[in-house]
């Protein structure tokens, strides 16, 4: 039995907000008739983390967890509702003839639909005897389950992928979400639907918990489940009668910030142009600031400079890190003959550039630092 959430790792409160005795132990624990005298039922203990919010058991999975189970094939009613679904997903996200996966994806239901629909389908599935019906069809499908983050399953990796309603039976979700972001091609996109826990909770339906059920999401806990897990999500919201919540993702990819080293330099030089036409006394910054210890440390103009000015009494009177220039307060404007001024202030820049023009007249020329461009006034 885990004591903290597997989603976040906060603590439950104290108390499970439900419990219910003498449960089945599985939605698909039948028995023979020979098996009846050992049949004995489970106490379910919901509980919920108090950091995160998400609604979950603290017991084990039951013993079939990674194999997916549909009583029946889906409905007329949810076949045209999947083709219409599948086809706008395919057209909005530009997966056509893409390569898409399936997590757990059964007897292959969905994948015959989504083939249907345009997408070159793939699909891993646990229960053998699921995969053999999958290959029987002629589908792409191979019997596996992500158990760890860097595990790669064949064909990966995919332009895009779909779990449905199989997620909320997955006790390791951490692992098993990175897992399926390992496959993916940067910028993959994703559609996962799990139960609606926000309708169980409206409508009281206590019958809806069940040991196969791990998780129970509202619209909230399931967005930070798959934020948490590397995803960004697009769309979420809720389908099929208000059973589903739906939500379309797409995998995080880091920032992409290469050019700035670019823009640094060019800052350099515009920096240092502007400096050519003036004598180190002559010249001065105003801003003491983290923005303006930054620039002054990455661009190596502290030797073309008098000195930095702030109003900030704390500051003045001491010296910059680094560059270890002195920190004046603003009447030095007044004593010594300074020309131009620098000014790097960040969010105060402008006030800044106000106080100069207002009181400081014999400054005859300013300019400003806004982000990595030099801009002379």
């Amino acid at each position: 039995m885990t004591k903290k959430c597997r989603v976040c790792g906060g603590t439950f409160f104290k108390e499970p907000i439900l419990v219910l005795k003498n449960m089945p132990c599985g939605a698909q624990s039948f028995l023979r008739k020979e098996e009846l005298s050992k049949d004995k039922g489970v106490d379910l203990k919901i509980y919920q983390c108090s950091s995160c919010g998400l609604v979950q058991l603290a017991g084990e999975p039951v013993s079939y967890y990674r194999e997916v189970i549909r009583a029946t094939a889906y409905s007329q009613e949810m076949k045209d509702f999947r083709l219409k679904q599948f086809k706008k997903f395919l057209k909005k996200y530009e997966l056509m003839g893409k390569k898409i996966l399936e997590v757990g994806c059964g007897k292959g239901e969905f994948m015959e639909l989504m083939q249907e629909c345009g997408a070159d389908v793939y699909g891993i599935e646990y229960s053998e005897e699921n995969v053999k019906a999958c290959l029987e069809k002629g589908l792409k499908v191979n019997r596996d389950f992500i158990f760890s983050e860097n595990h790669r399953v064949k064909y990966a990796p995919f332009d895009g992928f779909y779990i449905l309603n199989f997620l909320e039976h997955i006790p390791e979700i951490n692992t098993f979400l990175r897992g399926i972001a390992y496959n993916l091609k940067p910028g993959a996109i994703g559609l996962v639907e799990v139960p609606n826990f926000e309708m169980i909770l409206e409508k009281k339906m206590l019958t809806e918990f069940i040991p196969d059920h791990i998780f129970y999401f509202t619209l909230e806990t399931l967005e930070q489940t798959l934020r948490i897990n590397g995803f960004e999500v697009l769309e979420i919201g809720v389908i099929w009668h208000n059973y589903i919540i739906s939500a379309v993702v797409k995998k995080r990819e880091a920032y992409d910030l290469r050019d700035w080293q670019e823009e640094l330099e060019k800052l350099k030089e515009s920096l240092e142009k502007f400096l050519k036409d003036y004598k180190k006394e002559e010249v001065m910054v105003w801003g003491a600031g983290h923005q303006a210890l930054v620039i002054l440390s990455l661009t190596g103009i502290a030797n073309k400079i008098y000195g930095v000015i702030d109003s900030a009494l704390f500051k003045q009177g001491k010296y910059t890190p680094v560059t270890n220039l002195f920190i004046y307060p603003p009447e030095i404007l007044k004593e010594k003959l300074i020309k131009a001024v620098i000014v790097m202030a960040g969010s105060y820049s402008e006030e800044v550039v106000q106080i100069l023009q207002k009181n400081f007249k014999d400054v005859k020329k300013i300019a400003v630092v806004e982000g990595l461009k030099l801009k002379e006034l």
